[in-house]
């Protein structure tokens, strides 16, 4: 089942980006499906929050799409060279997002291994950001894409999320500061990280 746009609006970013663990990522692209279990997850919560790209109400070209509705890909390109997908949360106007971390690949695993340059599976495949967009094909030129419409066949594109009832009894659950955002002050220690490990 896809997730509607009523998992997203919710306020609470925090609680989102945990629930967000358990849940199918898939792409479409060029009638070619890739899906991974979602496994690690940081939030950001908006304006408030100094880690955020919309803190203190930084709007810009690249952020506008945080200020959208719940429930859209905000993707930005980092360093020049990876793709980083987010979930925009929240009603409209308020910019939560959450950063997919890690995925493991359950769907496409040849096309997975080709895009990521690799011959084989294997653990930690594409845990990491970075690696999330290249596994799955996703492009921050898909940034405003929305996460609720699943393709209604093999010849449209699209990214979204669905709720496959995974069963959460097989991981351990992690939680733990934000990486990479030292510059966020006390905001950095906030426990916004959750990883599930198998056990």
């Amino acid at each position: 089942m896809v997730l509607a746009r009523c998992f997203y609006i919710r306020t609470d970013v925090v609680t989102i980006a945990r629930e967000l663990l358990g849940k199918t990522l898939c792409t479409q692209f060029g009638g070619v499906r890739t899906c991974g279990i979602i496994t690690e997850t940081e939030a950001y919560a908006g304006e408030e929050d100094r880690a955020s790209h919309a803190c203190n109400g930084r709007r810009t070209a690249r952020t506008e799409v945080m200020y959208g509705a719940g429930g859209t890909a905000y993707i930005y390109l980092c360093y020049g060279i990876h793709s980083l997908f987010n979930v925009v949360t929240n009603r409209k106007d308020i910019p939560h997002a959450i950063l997919i971390r890690g995925i493991q690949p359950v769907e496409g695993i040849e096309t997975i291994l080709r895009r990521l340059g690799k011959k084989k599976y294997e653990d930690g495949l594409a845990s990491g950001p970075g690696r999330v967009a290249k596994a799955l094909g996703i492009h921050y030129n898909q940034t405003g894409t929305d996460l609720t419409r699943k393709p209604a066949s093999l010849k449209e594109d699209g990214i979204w999320i669905e709720d496959r009832k995974f069963d959460l009894s097989e991981y351990r659950l992690e939680v733990t500061p934000r990486i990479g955002v030292d510059y966020a002050g006390k905001d950095a220690q906030l426990p916004y990280r959750f990883i599930l490990h198998i056990k």
